[in-house]
């Protein structure tokens, strides 16, 4: 019985468990309750049966969105290894295998930047790596790319998107000999002028830095980390009041509450950085303190002009940024939530808030988002993660994110892996209990009119009733990613024979990227990719999944014509 069939049976056996033989069937399925095991039998039997109601309605959910395979319903579906093995059956099935669907980056680092961890990392759940030009040189950040490279040329069933993350127009404060201890109600000044490193009085990094505050503004150190109140200014100094007291170490970023430093948002290091991604053909930019969709434009111009084919994920953590959200978020590639810089510039219980409301924006448009900033923090120095950074991850997962990443967590941490391992769970566990196809009620608007995106819907709908996978093929990687923001019930199989549009889909809500060459003959392609799904275990021999033959470049097929088949493996 297919996999469809036993969720509507669990779901519309639950009314009726005074049943007789359907009470004996679910009493043989269910999972043991809680009363179960601690209750004699007989005892509290309505507590007893509220627990029964409880678990089957859980293991439901489960079963839905596990990946396609025969799940027993009655006891007559159950196979016989499994029915002797009694009630340790069920949990067999009641916890089926399935595939991450929201992806990891990791940011490399010092903790992780040797071939040893990277592959490692990629074992464990890292999707894409990250590399944070406000750290390390061309050098170091050169020796990351050619690791990844490294892996993805040995690896035959996974691939690792490189992302160059730039600094952006950073305010820091100068070196300093050695940290200094501020204490609340003391007096401390930043000053323009370079090489000051007092216990009272250390250099900013930023010419504009005296006009750009007023008397009153709150200065953040390290995102709030410490506090400092304006209180008067001169020609090259701010002079303030300690309000939240702390250690004060070497170039520690600094924001002023509620205002964006007057810089450019690509500054010169920031191209010299960009063109160093060009020459080693990354995948993606990550671009820091986006403040207007003119950026974006500047450097995909730049990009089309060297004829590189990189996308542009624009970083969401400044002030300025908020009102120009719709236009910033439609010319570029995706968005990340930078939570940090977001929270220290803007009031923190806003936070949250625009989270949810820039990934819905993402997902109306069908871009990439990513969540970001804090979300295993407490990892950097512990083995174990709280359970407040367990339920940011979570929160991200269900509003609907594509990636959530590891900052400090990974780069210098001491429990990098662990930290892959426990996003990987949580991501895993939390989608098991999203409805599959749930989307945006107005996702699609701005590519309403496109015959792509109605047999995207389409497949979506049929992996969904079904409960089946999905596969692609696509050389610009665009039905592959229209798919993925139509988030169906299956894994979607995104076939390519461009290594470039493979690494790229790495960063897609479940989009497992393939890499394979294709021939001129359609149907022997369709059956290398198939055999190949069945060789690695991703699909079973008698499964079946949708095959989409949509997009922007026909394959296979003539411009006007579209279609979804459903084939046996």
């Amino acid at each position: 019985m297919s996999q469809v069939v036993a969720t509507r049976s669990v779901h519309t056996s639950l009314p009726r468990l005074s049943s007789g033989s359907l009470q004996h069937r679910a009493d043989k399925l269910k999972p043991p309750s809680f009363a179960s095991r601690v209750l004699p039998r007989g005892e509290s039997w309505k507590g007893e049966a509220t627990a029964v109601f409880r678990a089957t309605t859980v293991t439901a959910r489960r079963t839905l969105h596990a990946e396609p395979k025969i799940i027993p319903v009655t006891p007559e579906d159950v196979p016989v290894e499994l029915q002797q093995l009694g009630d340790a059956s069920v949990a067999m099935w009641s916890k089926p295998t399935v595939r991450r669907k929201t992806k990891i980056v990791c940011t490399i680092g010092p903790s992780t930047n040797t071939k040893e961890m990277i592959w490692k990392l990629a074992e464990a759940g890292m999707n894409v790596a990250r590399l944070n030009m406000s750290h390390g040189d061309h050098a170091s950040h050169q020796k990351v790319i050619d690791l990844v490279k490294e892996y993805n040329a040995q690896s035959k069933d996974n691939v690792i998107a490189i992302m160059l993350d730039t600094k952006g127009p950073e305010v820091r404060s100068g070196d300093l000999p050695q940290p200094i201890t501020l204490i609340s109600g003391q007096e401390f000044t930043f000053t323009i002028q370079r090489g000051v490193g007092a216990a009272d009085c250390v250099s900013v990094n930023y010419d504009d830095f005296v006009n750009d505050v007023e008397g009153g503004d709150m200065l953040l150190v390290d995102g709030g980390m410490m506090s400092l109140m304006v209180k008067s200014k001169t020609e090259d100094s701010v002079k303030c009041e300690v309000v939240d007291g702390g250690e004060l170490k070497s170039r520690r970023h600094l924001n002023v509450r509620g205002k964006s430093a007057t810089l450019p948002s690509i500054t010169e290091k920031d191209w010299d950085d960009i063109k160093f991604g060009v020459d080693n053909q990354v995948d993606f930019y990550a671009v820091s303190f986006v403040k207007d969709a003119q950026v974006v434009h500047e450097l995909k111009d730049y990009l089309q002009g060297c004829g590189a084919d990189i996308h542009v994920i624009v970083k969401i953590e400044s002030a300025d940024s908020i009102p120009n959200l719709h236009s910033i978020i439609t010319a570029s590639d995706g968005a990340m939530v930078a939570r940090g810089d977001l929270g220290a510039e803007l009031p923190i219980e806003e936070v949250p808030l625009l989270q949810e409301e820039i990934i819905r924006t993402c997902r109306s448009m069908g871009k990439a988002v990513i969540v970001a900033t804090n979300m295993l923090e407490s990892m950097i120095v512990h083995p174990t993660p709280t359970r407040a950074e367990v339920s940011d991850i979570a929160i991200a997962v269900r509003e609907g994110a594509d990636a959530v990443m590891l900052s400090g967590e990974t780069a210098h941490g001491k429990f990098p892996l662990k930290a892959v391992k426990v996003m990987h769970s949580v991501s895993l566990r939390t989608e098991a209990t999203i409805a599959a196809g749930e989307m945006p009620s107005n996702f699609g608007q701005a590519l309403r009119n496109r015959m792509s995106e109605m047999f995207a819907y389409h497949a979506t709908m049929m992996s969904n009733t079904l409960g089946i996978s999905t596969v692609v093929f696509t050389k610009t990687g665009f039905m592959g990613i229209l798919l993925s923001h139509y988030r169906p019930y299956g894994t979607i199989f995104a076939f390519t024979n461009e290594k470039r549009i493979q690494q790229r889909l790495a960063l897609y809500q479940g989009v497992c990227p393939i890499y394979m060459e294709f021939s001129d003959d359609a149907e022997e392609t369709f059956s290398r990719a198939l055999s190949l799904l069945q060789k690695q275990g991703m699909v079973k021999e008698g499964e079946e999944v949708a095959l989409v033959q949509s997009g922007r470049q026909p394959i296979w097929r003539f411009q006007s014509t579209h279609n979804i088949q459903v084939r046996k493996v």
